[in-house]
């Protein structure tokens, strides 16, 4: 089998796993109501810059870190929200096995984030 088969073979199987089909079902939903959509747009923009404080070895301070906890808070204690949030994980963590599969099968040594 040539490779690129055995890639379009790998992506049909993530998008008929259970964790893709929850996450895609749930998405949509997001995605239908704006203010939610908007909110997580900016969790998800307030993570990224808080992670990059960390790795940059700044700390988590000042109103963007306040922010965050704010919303995280307020994501996680809605079910449709967390909901979303988790399946989004859950996705991630098959994606990043899968990544870290590859690369072995591929001899490379790529780090990856704790």
């Amino acid at each position: 089998m040539q490779t690129m088969e055995a890639a379009k073979l790998l992506a049909q199987a993530i998008q008929e796993s259970p964790e893709y089909r929850e996450y895609s079902a749930l998405k949509k939903e997001i995605d239908e109501d704006a203010g939610i959509k908007s909110l997580i747009q900016e969790y998800r923009r307030l993570q990224t810059a808080m992670q990059m404080r960390v790795l940059t070895g700044q700390g988590m301070e000042g109103d963007e870190a306040q922010r965050f906890q704010s919303l995280n808070m307020l994501l996680f204690a809605d079910s449709r929200t967390s909901g979303f949030l988790m399946a989004e994980m859950k996705l991630q963590r098959m994606m990043a096995e899968i990544f870290e599969t590859l690369t072995r099968a591929a001899d490379m040594e790529i780090p990856m984030p704790g």
